[in-house]
């Protein structure tokens, strides 16, 4: 696997390193000793998949607050999406930054979402399925969100909504802390 850091702090590509042959090819897609000699999260606590029908759906963004904070690393496993990574850690150097990535079946990346930063994605093309890999338990209480449009992130997304969950759109506006200014 090639692991790539990106400009938001703890935040990860993940590409794969296929063998070919006739048949296509084989690759790792985790392997614990690669991530801990970059530094990441090894615990796997969860997968989940999400499977969206039309393009133009919004997934996120979401995260989980402590005590319950959790890594993902996120592929898409059919279609394409445009996924997205927002640093909402007040002490980090990236604070309130975004980036958007392109995971697709072709592609076969990952991305690696640390704890404390909002994830979200939207579909690229019909009938997109997106694998997650997640650090901790799925705890109700501690799950939370903002607007996939808040103009605390600006986010630009590549594709006017067409599918949206009631609770994606019902999330709070961002608010920087006191004393903090983006």
């Amino acid at each position: 696997m090639i692991f790539r850091s990106t400009e938001i702090k703890d935040t990860w590509l993940i590409d794969i390193e296929p063998h070919r042959d006739k048949r296509g090819f084989f690759t790792r897609t985790w392997c614990e000793r690669e991530f801990v000699a970059n530094g990441l999260e090894t615990r796997i606590a969860q997968e989940s998949a999400s499977w969206n029908l039309v393009r133009g759906t919004m997934r996120g963004l979401h995260l989980q607050k402590p005590p319950h904070e959790e890594v993902k690393i996120v592929r898409c496993t059919r279609g394409a999406i445009f996924d997205v990574v927002v640093d909402i850690r007040p002490r980090s150097p990236t604070f309130l930054r975004w980036l958007g990535f392109e995971l697709s079946a072709d592609n076969h990346r990952a991305l690696y979402v640390p704890k404390g930063c909002l994830h979200g994605f939207q579909t690229l093309v019909d009938e997109t399925e997106v694998f997650y890999q997640i650090s901790n338990f799925y705890a109700p209480e501690s799950a939370t969100g903002y607007r996939y449009d808040d103009p605390a992130f600006s986010i630009t997304w590549p594709l006017p909504i067409t599918a949206i969950g009631d609770n994606d759109l019902h999330w709070p506006a961002f608010r920087v802390e006191p004393g903090r200014t983006p």
